[in-house]
């Protein structure tokens, strides 16, 4: 189970976040990583990932730093109760694959399984951790976004997340509740910008404004 909460903000903030986070002694800063994520739905429509009943995202992504190249398939679900506190709680399994089995994972997914390809980002993702908490700071074509998720396994997660949050001079109930295609999808109605199926650095993108 994953507990975790997001805020957004907009791109001239990024400097100022990451420097607060470099701030903090109790936080280890890992090397910023290139990450593009591929999100599929069931090969038959009347199980739709998308559906209310299910609220799940399928994802493949591929990781890329200076070090080392990764590649994992997860599922997110959204629960009954996620929204029922001030702290989202959510089912997450992942699954790491060998980066060089990518293009054989990618040929099952769309050529045996054959499912139905939804949408994909890109974006740039620098964490910060310690034994209870990872902070990333993801910078997205449209701004950035500040995730904070418990790590801890012997301390009550959803107190973690409300302690770093208010570490972090931020407003719990401020937290932005849904996903990321939400995000971008408001944000291109709002500001009547054509929305992509591919969400990535070269195409013409809203952005999250102060």
């Amino acid at each position: 189970m994953e507990y975790e909460v997001r805020f957004y903000f907009s791109k001239k903030k990024l400097e100022n976040i990451i420097s607060k986070l470099k701030g903090i002694k109790e936080l280890k800063m890992n090397e910023r990583s290139y990450e593009k994520t591929l999100q599929y739905d069931h090969p038959n429509s009347n199980m739709s990932f998308y559906s209310k009943d299910i609220d799940g995202r399928f994802r493949i992504r591929v990781t890329k730093s200076s070090s080392n190249s990764k590649c994992k398939i997860s599922w997110k679900k959204r629960l009954s109760n996620t929204t029922k506190t001030d702290v989202n709680k959510e089912e997450e399994v992942e699954l790491n694959i060998n980066y060089e089995e990518y293009d054989n994972l990618m040929f099952l997914i769309n050529n045996v399984l054959k499912m139905k390809f939804i949408e994909s980002y890109e974006r740039y993702r620098t964490t910060f951790e310690n034994d209870e908490v990872e902070i990333s700071v993801d910078e997205y074509p449209f701004g950035i976004a500040l995730e904070i998720e418990n790590k801890s396994k012997d301390k009550d997660a959803s107190l973690i997340v409300r302690k770093w949050t208010d570490i972090l001079g931020l407003n719990i109930d401020s937290a932005y509740r849904l996903s990321w295609d939400d995000k971008y999808s408001s944000l291109c109605k709002e500001q009547n910008i054509k929305q992509y199926k591919e969400v990535s650095f070269d195409l013409p993108m809203p952005e999250i404004k102060d």
